[in-house]
């Protein structure tokens, strides 16, 4: 009885009905023949309140739902959840359901209306979009189901619960991996760059062909076979790349739900991703105020779940990052020159500065990339007019900071650093290009 009552949810159509018969009880005060017609309309409200009772309990397993959701979910990005709604009973039913969703969404209020047909299967479907990595506990899926009458709803709760990790975006990874097989990088912002000269990595003798270039010509095989042959060059291949994830306070910024430090470590796992299809080999260093972790470059084919699992448990510090003890222990570590892209931030020129010394004894071992962020919300205020003295000062001020990231680049190339200031949003475009870029040049 008491599972019977927790079930039982009364419609604010009955309630209304209810209140047209206490009105006319009331106009039957004053005016007595209408009483038998209050008496008739009573009745006729509780018979259809019992007949809708009934028809709703009558079927012990009315409705069955289920959620299905993938093993795992991508951080920064839309994930589908399908639910499905399974009528058993013999008529239409029209139903609200409620799926509890994860805390971190602070939602409480996710609900969908359906309609579904005697004995039919229905699938209703809507996309959730995390914005940290961890751990995330879904809750159970509530039903609630009425005839077409409407005087009551029948509740059904089915305990879904389930526990899902939030991984970097791993859509974005396949995404991009789509796009490099099929040639079509272009297509989501990767500039197509034209390969300058060629690597000295011979390949191969072979038939020239309309379109090869002339220097390539092996004249000794052209003349012992009559025909011109060209030299065939690939491309230099297995070349150690680091991505080095500053995970220091400055990274804890947020853009769009996201964190600075996620954006880079979303990026990494397309760089690593591509680098490897491109057969480099993959490496990735994590640092704040102590190191973290030191993956040396591989390319084999546990190196991407790897690389995925220490990303998945990254998190920011809340003290600056030591670029010394980077320093050092890359020297200790890695041997063999390397293309290293240090994902960090610099708030003013002063903080980059600091860390400057560090940066060129890592340049003149390996190939440096530094990349940063532009706060994009400055770009908003400085296009923003200023029309009260309050307004121009907050704008002077953004301007300065502006300012200061574009000196930043500047230093950087002075001392001939190469260096990415780019938007969060854009950070892994940004930086995929300039590995394409490097590899043309073959500066790698």
């Amino acid at each position: 009885m008491k599972k019977f009552f927790q079930s039982l949810y009364l419609s604010p159509r009955l309630f209304l009905a209810l209140a047209i018969n206490v009105e006319l009880f009331i106009n039957a005060y004053f005016l007595p023949p209408a009483f038998i017609f209050a008496i008739g309309a009573l009745g006729l409200t509780v018979t259809a309140f019992l007949v809708d009772l009934a028809v709703l309990y009558r079927v012990q397993k009315g409705i069955v739902a289920r959620r299905n959701t993938p093993e795992k979910l991508s951080n920064g990005d839309e994930n589908e959840i399908t639910l499905e709604l399974e009528n058993y009973y013999n008529f239409t039913i029209k139903t609200e359901i409620f799926d509890e969703l994860p805390f971190q969404f602070q939602k409480r209020d996710t609900s969908f209306l359906a309609q579904v047909s005697s004995g039919a299967l229905q699938e209703l479907k809507y996309t959730i979009r995390p914005t940290k990595r961890g751990e995330y506990e879904f809750g159970a899926v509530k039903v609630y189901a009425k005839t077409p009458l409407g005087l009551v709803s029948r509740r059904f709760v089915f305990e879904q619960g389930k526990t899902l990790p939030v991984y970097p975006s791993y859509m974005q990874m396949r995404q991009y991996e789509i796009m490099a097989m099929s040639n079509r990088l272009q297509d989501i912002g990767v500039k197509r760059i034209r390969k300058l000269g060629h690597s000295m990595e011979f390949e191969q003798i072979r038939d020239y062909v309309v379109g090869d270039d002339l220097r390539t010509l092996n004249w000794k095989a052209t003349a012992r076979s009559g025909r011109y042959m060209v030299n065939q060059y690939t491309e230099e291949k297995s070349q150690p790349i680091y991505c080095m994830i500053d995970k220091g306070r400055m990274m804890k910024m947020p853009f769009k739900g996201l964190s600075l430090l996620d954006y880079a470590i979303n990026a990494t796992l397309v760089m690593s991703n591509i680098a490897i299809y491109k057969q480099d080999r993959a490496g990735l260093i994590t640092f704040a105020e102590e190191m973290g972790v030191v993956l040396k470059a591989k390319r084999n084919a546990t190196q991407m779940q790897a690389i995925t699992e220490i990303l998945y448990n990254q998190k920011t510090r809340y003290l600056e990052s030591d670029f010394e003890l980077l320093y050092t222990n890359i020297r200790r570590q890695i041997n063999h020159r390397s293309l290293m892209l240090i994902f960090t931030n610099f708030d003013s020129l002063s903080a980059m500065h600091r860390q400057l010394p560090y940066l060129r004894r890592l340049n003149k071992d390996h190939l440096l990339v530094v990349i940063f962020f532009e706060n994009t919300e400055l770009q908003e205020l400085i296009l923003a007019p200023a029309n009260t003295t309050e307004e121009v000062y907050l704008k002077t001020v953004a301007e300065k900071f502006a300012f200061e990231k574009r000196q930043i680049v500047r230093e950087l190339n002075l001392h001939g650093i190469q260096s990415i200031l780019t938007a969060p949003e854009n950070l892994t475009v940004n930086t995929l290009n300039k590995y394409l870029e490097l590899k043309a040049r073959g500066v790698i």
